[in-house]
C-alpha cells in the first residue's frame, strides 16, 4: 500500500485539522498517532505545517542515494533541538524514522505542501534540504536531482531554485547566479535584480515560522548581499 493511505489522510483534512490534521488522520493506530498528537494537541500552526513538510521532503532526499548518513541525521536533529527542544525533537525523529521506513509519494506530498505553505515557506525548504544534502560535504548528484525535482513539484521558479544552489555549490560565475543576471546584463539590470530579490528574500518573510528560520533567511539574505558587493567590486559599480 506504500503512502497511499497516509495520502488519503493527507487530503481529508479530517476536522478542518489542515495538512497537520490529515496527518493524524494517517496516524491513527499506529506510533505516529500519539507523536503527532503530543505535538499538535493544540491545532494546526504554520510552523507545524513547514515542520512536518520537512521531515517528508527531508526523508525523501535522504533515501534518494540508497543509505541514510549519520551527518544527515545530525542535521536534522539540530534543527529541531533549535526550534523546538529536546523532547520534541525526539518526537520528531521518531516520525522521520517512519517516513525512512515507507515509501513516499512525493508528489502528492507536495502538492499539499503547496497548497499549504506560502512561496517563502518553500522556498525556505529549499533551502534547508540543500543544507541536509551538503551536511556531508558530499552532496550527491541523485541527491541534487531529487532537490530539483522537489522544487519543481513545489512550484519553485527556477531561477530562485538555481540562486539558492549557487549559494551551496560555488563556480566562477556563482554571484551572477545568485543576483539571477547574466554576466552581459548591465550594471542597471544587476542593481534591479539585487533589489527585487532583497525584497522576495527579506527574512521579515519568515517571521511566522521562529527565530532560526530567520535566522537562516538573514544567512541566505547575506549570500545575495554578497554576490552583489562581489559584482560591484569586479564591476568597479558605484
Amino acid at each position: 500500500m506504500g503512502l497511499i493511505k497516509w495520502i488519503t489522510g493527507l487530503l481529508g483534512f479530517l476536522f478542518g485539522g489542515g495538512f497537520i490534521g490529515g496527518f493524524i488522520g494517517y496516524a491513527a493506530g499506529s506510533l505516529l498517532e500519539g507523536l503527532v498528537k503530543k505535538e499538535y494537541k493544540s491545532g494546526t500552526t504554520r510552523q507545524g505545517n513547514f515542520s512536518i513538510s520537512l521531515l517528508i521532503l527531508a526523508a525523501q532526499v535522504m533515501k534518494t542515494d540508497g543509505k541514510v548518513m549519520r551527518s544527515e541525521l545530525d542535521f536534522v536533529k539540530d534543527f529541531f533541538v533549535r526550534n523546538f527542544g529536546i523532547e520534541h525533537t525526539n518526537n520528531r525523529l521518531a516520525i522521520l524514522k517512519e517516513l525512512l521506513d515507507k515509501d513516499i509519494d512525493i508528489q502528492e506530498a507536495c502538492n499539499q505542501i503547496r497548497t499549504n505553505l506560502n512561496y517563502s515557506n518553500r522556498l525556505q525548504l529549499l533551502h534547508y534540504l540543500f543544507g541536509l544534502a551538503n551536511s556531508d560535504k558530499a552532496c550527491s548528484q541523485k541527491e541534487r536531482d531529487m532537490i530539483y525535482y522537489i522544487s519543481q513539484l513545489l512550484w519553485l521558479n527556477e531561477a530562485d531554485y538555481k540562486t539558492i544552489e549557487a549559494m551551496y555549490f560555488k563556480t566562477a560565475d556563482s554571484a551572477y547566479t545568485i543576483l539571477q543576471v547574466g554576466r552581459d546584463a548591465s550594471d542597471e539590470e544587476i542593481k534591479s535584480s539585487y533589489r527585487k530579490l532583497a525584497k522576495k528574500y527579506h527574512p521579515d518573510k519568515l517571521s511566522s515560522l521562529g527565530e532560526d528560520a530567520q535566522k537562516a533567511a538573514k544567512e541566505k539574505f547575506q549570500e545575495i548581499n554578497n554576490a552583489y558587493e562581489e559584482i560591484k567590486k569586479e564591476r568597479n559599480i558605484n
